[in-house]
């Protein structure tokens, strides 16, 4: 019985990171409010809802850019990217998911380790204070 439970949920979570796209900046539709700059830890990431999507959003301070993906884990299925360590990959802006370690590109979700795929990026803007995550739809 355990077996299938977590069949279960593997498939749920499945379902889910299926609803996570990539959005190119040529392709927001809109522009969602996702809270003031200050709510968000400078050099660190924090996790922001948009419809039934959770998106996390990195200040990286230290290279003055702003960065949002999916927080979900594509390998762990669960929701932690935005917990996940920042930094540099031979210019790169990453993220390490604090469960497993593997790195993802902030710039176009590439897995850096080769053995994952991408994890959905989106744009992001700063206007008047407030941090603003670009969708398609």
């Amino acid at each position: 019985m355990e077996k299938i439970s977590a069949f279960k949920n593997y498939i749920e979570m499945e379902e889910v990171l299926e609803k996570y796209k990539t959005t190119k900046l040529e392709d927001v539709k809109i522009w969602f409010k996702a809270a003031p700059i200050n709510a968000f830890p400078k050099d660190g990431g924090a996790c922001v809802k948009y419809k039934n999507l959770q998106i996390a959003v990195f200040n990286f301070k230290r290279l003055n850019r702003w960065y949002a993906c999916q927080n979900l884990s594509p390998e762990k299925q669960e929701m932690v990217l935005s917990r996940g360590m920042i930094g540099d990959h031979n210019g790169i802006s990453k993220v390490a998911c604090p469960l497993h370690k593997k790195t993802f590109s902030l710039e176009n979700g590439e897995n850096l380790n080769g053995d994952l795929d991408p994890i959905a990026i989106y744009p992001v803007k700063i206007e008047n204070d407030y941090v603003y995550i670009g969708f398609a739809e």
